[in-house]
Parts: C-alpha cells; sequence; structure tokens
C-alpha cells in the first residue's frame, strides 16, 4: 500500500498536470497498474473524504448544469469537453478540484438532463400563429475572432420558420428588446407565444405549472 504522500503526488500529476500512468509510473518506480488504481480511485480514505470533495463541487454545480444545458441546446461538435469547463472553473471561479472529478459529474449530469428531456418531451401539436422563444448559445465571428454569443430566437414550428438576434447577454433587458425588434421586422405579434421558462422571463417555477415572472417581463406591454 502506498504512502499518503504518493497518492497525492500520482492524482496530482495524472489528474491535475494530465501526466501519462506510464510515465509517473516510471519516475516513481511502480508499477503502471498502482497508478492507473490510485488516480482513478474517487476517494484516499486518509485524505479525501467524500464531504471534503461534496465541499469542492457543490458550489460549481449550478455553473455546470447552465453549461450543460445550454451545450445540449446546440449541435453536438459546438459541445464544451468535460476538459474544457474544467479549465473556465479554474480560470474564472478558482475552483481547486480535479479534472476527474468535473468530468464525472459532468456525464452523470448529461445522461440525466437527456433521460429527462426525452420523458418530459411531449409532441406539441403545431398551430398556424404560435411561435416559441428561447435563448441558446453558439459561436459567432466578431472583429475577426470567434466567440460564444447568446441569441434570442422566435420560432414557427406550424411554417418552419423563425428570427433570431445576437446579443451580449441572456437577460430580461436584451428579451424585451429582440421581441420588440422581431415584432417591428414581422408588422405584428403571434397570436401564442410559448416560453421555455427563460430565466429573464421567469423568476420561479410553482406547482401545478404556475410561475412568478420577473418584475420588468410582468410589466411588459401585451396589448
Amino acid at each position: 500500500m502506498l504512502a499518503v504522500a504518493q497518492v497525492d503526488y500520482i492524482r496530482h500529476e495524472v489528474n491535475q498536470k494530465g501526466e501519462k500512468y506510464d510515465s509517473v509510473a516510471k519516475r516513481m518506480g511502480i508499477d503502471p497498474r498502482t497508478v492507473t488504481k490510485y488516480a482513478n480511485k474517487e476517494e484516499f480514505e486518509a485524505r479525501q473524504p467524500q464531504k471534503r470533495k461534496a465541499r469542492i463541487m457543490d458550489p460549481v454545480k449550478p455553473i455546470l448544469d447552465k453549461w450543460i444545458k445550454e451545450d445540449l441546446k446546440k449541435k453536438k461538435k459546438n459541445h464544451r469537453t468535460a476538459k474544457k469547463m474544467h479549465e473556465q472553473l479554474v480560470n474564472f471561479h478558482s475552483f481547486e478540484g480535479s479534472d476527474r472529478s468535473v468530468r464525472d459529474y459532468v456525464s452523470k449530469r448529461k445522461k440525466e438532463l437527456v433521460d429527462y428531456q426525452k420523458e418530459a418531451a411531449l409532441p406539441l401539436e403545431s398551430i398556424q400563429g404560435t411561435a416559441q422563444v428561447d435563448f441558446g448559445t453558439a459561436p459567432f465571428k466578431y472583429q475577426s475572432e470567434v466567440t460564444d454569443l447568446p441569441y434570442l430566437v422566435m420560432s414557427f414550428p406550424y411554417s418552419n420558420t423563425f428570427y433570431f438576434q445576437v446579443y451580449p447577454s441572456e437577460n430580461t433587458e436584451c428579451l424585451l428588446e429582440g421581441l420588440q425588434q422581431m415584432f417591428h421586422h414581422m408588422g405584428g405579434v403571434p397570436a401564442t407565444m410559448r416560453f421555455d421558462n427563460l430565466s429573464s422571463a421567469v423568476k420561479k417555477i410553482r406547482s401545478k405549472g404556475n410561475r412568478d415572472l420577473t418584475e420588468t417581463f410582468e410589466l411588459y406591454p401585451r396589448d
């Protein structure tokens, strides 16, 4: 059995620095299978209790959930990898957890969200004059650089057409501005609009399908 310091070294070299199992094993003079075992071990009794792991992951779970949900609306080739998510957490959110912890959580949550969407999905009847409104994120080229930006899309399932506007942020102000621009361009307002529980419009989801709307959206004129 390896000492605590040796296990910590293996986990750091493999999970944090991305070193290969064989390289670490050769450096330590041990069997590569031993390196593989400890690098992939979810917790080490002496130093890695489950509570510590939860304290590290819990604050970033809402961030990861948001990224995963955004990616599920994009084409698969535009999805962030778990490695990319880990890098963004480290660089912008002072995350101290391992790459493997992020990979495990992302893999688990993606499966849960996909399964939930399949169960919750109901065939919607395409009715003329009905629009669906949602925000998405996609890569756009701006000043010779490709960057991810949010966009507001209003689609019409009956005619299989849509309008969209690109914005710097996904907030209530951009939502209302986008709706006004689209209404002006169309020269009218759809008879019915469905909103996909947008955080810029819906503040809280209650029982029996009731919704608490954001104050700005609640005050938006609908006539």
